[in-house]
């Protein structure tokens, strides 16, 4: 199955929980979700989401352990490449 990009992510963002006007989601690699304007329960609805569009199953504890974009792309894409 494909990579799952930084482009992916910020696309499954805004559609599962919006995006701050005041954010610019260009180079956010390693801020951190929070600081991005992103709650627990805004990187649930994302991990749900990519879950069924990939059709993968992510850790219970990736959305508390995944604090920036970098670490949550590392963990979908580790799911990927075990499935596919």
């Amino acid at each position: 199955m494909a990579e799952f990009t930084l482009d992916d992510l910020i696309t499954t963002l805004r559609e599962a929980a919006g995006v701050d006007e005041g954010v610019d989601l260009d180079d956010v690699l390693d801020v951190p979700f929070e600081a991005l304007g992103y709650d627990s329960l805004a990187l649930f609805n994302t991990v749900n989401m990519i879950e069924r569009d990939r059709g993968i199953a992510l850790p219970d504890d990736v959305v508390v352990e995944a604090r920036t974009p970098r670490q949550l792309l590392a963990a979908v894409n580790l799911s990927l490449t075990q499935v596919g």
